[in-house]
């Protein structure tokens, strides 16, 4: 018998995957490709919300976590993952970057807001207010993690390439069966693809469509994240992905023209140099409206969980989230009540009802 069956292998997926193997579990990974939100990710992580100059709930915590975990996979999978740079955001005020500095001054930003303003010019970027720096960010490659994360698993017999069948999961006191799988527990870490979980569909996700360019620009020589109405990420080979838009009513996978324009609009008012637009990419972010993620156990059968609603911070939620999740079903460690599906009521309440 397994020790888990792994319904998904988007970021959330490998890394309660990863979290397992650590912990010498046996665990199957079913990869129902449904959702590429983690394929198209723009793979940016930051300690701050630049919208407000505010702390990311939890962000010193995520960010070593984050480090130790990604370097890890490093080593194991031979690949460099994670990309440390600084993030330059840019101001449009002087009531901007007075809003910098009061947010420098608070404790729990100021090892994550540099004090310094950035003032020499970067190359075809204008900038008269200049630029504030974000410490302690940077990017993983999240496509590279998915595709040779799916290989090592491959490689080791631990992967199913399949749509995900919910009607045929059996369910048991003390295990539950999968065509001819048996497995101690299931998580399923589905991410938009979790409304048509009928274990799961009332939880209140809510899908955010995002979709980004990948451009090549030789002029542009960006060293840095850039940040302003969009972000630019190098990504090497004079290669840059521009991102990102949201979208609350469309909940597809495909590209449009619409969001095409928005992206080359906004990267053109900052920056002033040729580009080409290699890629155009989409997917649907599974974000939650109180922006905290959907970890937990269900109601009625405490072998069945969810490791949901990473939304836009995926890289720096997962494996902290994964560690939560696997710690309190191996080891009855109670999930940070702000997590934890338990806080939605509503879901909790209508498996109770007559």
């Amino acid at each position: 018998m397994l020790d888990y069956i792994i319904v998904g292998s988007g970021l959330a997926g490998i890394a309660f995957s990863e979290i397992a193997l650590q912990n010498n579990k046996s665990i199957l990974v079913i990869n129902d490709a449904s959702q590429n939100s983690s394929i198209i990710a723009g793979g940016l992580y930051n300690p701050v919300i630049l919208k407000r100059f505010s702390e990311v709930w939890q962000a010193s915590s995520q960010l070593e976590l984050l480090t130790e975990f990604y370097s890890g996979l490093e080593f194991k999978l031979g690949v460099k993952l994670d990309y440390k740079l600084s993030l330059l955001r840019k101001f449009h005020s002087v009531e901007e970057q007075n809003n910098w500095f009061t947010a420098s001054d608070k404790p729990n930003l100021s090892k994550f807001l540099s004090t310094n303003l950035i003032t020499s010019k970067i190359n075809s970027i204008d900038s008269p207010f200049n630029f504030g720096e974000v410490l302690h960010s940077g990017y993983l490659d999240t496509a590279l993690l998915l595709d040779v994360y799916k290989d090592f698993l491959n490689s080791k017999d631990l992967l199913q390439n399949e749509t995900f069948d919910h009607s045929l999961l059996e369910k048991n006191n003390d295990f539950v069966s999968y065509k001819s799988h048996k497995a101690r527990n299931i998580v399923f870490a589905e991410g938009f693809g979790m409304l048509s979980n009928p274990f799961f569909s009332k939880l209140p996700l809510d899908g955010t469509k995002g979709e980004l360019l990948l451009i090549k620009a030789p002029q542009l020589n960006l060293k840095v994240i850039v940040k302003s109405a969009i972000f630019i990420i190098p990504v090497g080979k004079d290669l840059y992905k521009v991102g990102a838009t949201y979208n609350w009513e469309d909940k597809t996978n495909t590209p449009t023209e619409l969001a095409k324009k928005e992206l080359v609009d906004q990267l053109k008012e900052l920056i002033q140099c040729e580009f080409e637009i290699i890629e155009h990419y989409a997917g649907v972010r599974p974000t939650v409206k109180d922006r905290r993620p959907l970890v937990g156990t269900h109601p009625m059968y405490r072998n069945i969980h969810v490791l949901n609603g990473l939304g836009t911070r995926g890289v720096m939620l997962a494996p902290a989230m994964a560690t939560s999740l696997f710690n309190n079903i191996e080891n009855n460690i109670p999930l940070d009540p702000m997590i934890d599906i338990r806080r939605v009521k509503n879901f909790v309440s209508s498996f109770y009802q007559s």
